[in-house]
């Protein structure tokens, strides 16, 4: 039996990478996937390519800093499929480089904003469904939380990842009880686009074949492949399932062995 027959997911964070990868595999495995984002276009477009008859999704559109937004969006779970059993967190700000020394503060504040705080909204707002029969709520933290990479500098992501990963323990002892799993995927490299635009760009800097910019990263792999933003989605589909029963406050990397903890 596919993983998520009858279930229903919230996804935030849908867009052209990692986000509908994680709707398609929950489509794929039989699941209902209710898809957020804040551009309605890119939803629709999502939702037409997983599931082009429209059984099984269903999207609004989201800003997770607004906490209406997400209420509305846990409510569209509800109102269309009858239930929400699981909450895959994709939506993020990681797109503002940069380390200590040349910090925007204020932007450090939207990030963490965006990253900490809009989680911990969305969370929230899925709660009074998910209390009803239990579920899983699981987060898309990064590899650079635990390990900062040697190629870009994103410090202030970083950060905000970090908090959210220290938060899930605190979550997985407040939400057990109600039988509800707090765990989170860390990705390493993972191919997709914005990790294509990274080595295209990077060749195109330097003036070298993009296999070149591409075997810097693979190189220090213990498998020969980045990972895939597939790969991380089939990791978070597994902790959204009843597979996982037993898994919570865990965080599991998915970085073809690059990092090993």
């Amino acid at each position: 039996m596919p993983l998520l027959t009858g279930r229903t997911v919230v996804v935030s964070g849908v867009g052209a990478g990692l986000g509908h990868q994680v709707a398609a595999a929950v489509v794929r495995d039989g699941g209902n996937a209710v898809l957020g984002a804040r551009t309605e276009a890119n939803l629709a477009k999502a939702a037409a390519e997983i599931d082009p008859d429209g059984a099984h999704t269903a999207f609004r559109a989201t800003d997770i800093t607004d906490e209406g937004q997400c209420e509305a969006l846990a409510a569209l779970a509800a109102e269309r499929f009858g239930r929400l059993d699981a909450v895959v967190h994709v939506a993020a700000w990681d797109s503002y480089f940069g380390g200590l020394e040349d910090a925007d503060f204020a932007t450090w504040r939207s990030v963490i904003d965006v990253n900490l705080l809009g989680t911990l909204r969305m969370t929230r707002a899925c709660l009074p469904a998910l209390k009803e029969r239990g579920g899983s709520v699981v987060i898309i933290g990064t590899q650079s939380s635990v390990a900062a990479p040697s190629q870009v500098r994103q410090a202030a992501y970083a950060a905000s990842k970090g908090a959210l990963t220290s938060a899930m323990y605190s979550l997985a002892r407040e939400l057990g009880p109600h039988r509800i799993r707090v765990n989170t995927v860390l990705p390493g490299w993972m191919w997709g686009p914005p990790v294509e635009a990274y080595v295209q760009f990077t060749a195109y800097t330097e003036k070298v074949p993009e296999a070149d910019v591409l075997k810097r990263l693979t190189e220090r792999m213990a498998l020969p492949e980045l990972a895939t933003d597939g790969d991380v989605a089939d990791a978070a589909v597994f902790l959204a399932s009843d597979r996982s029963r037993a898994i919570t406050g865990q965080s599991l990397l998915v970085n073809a062995g690059e990092l090993m903890r």
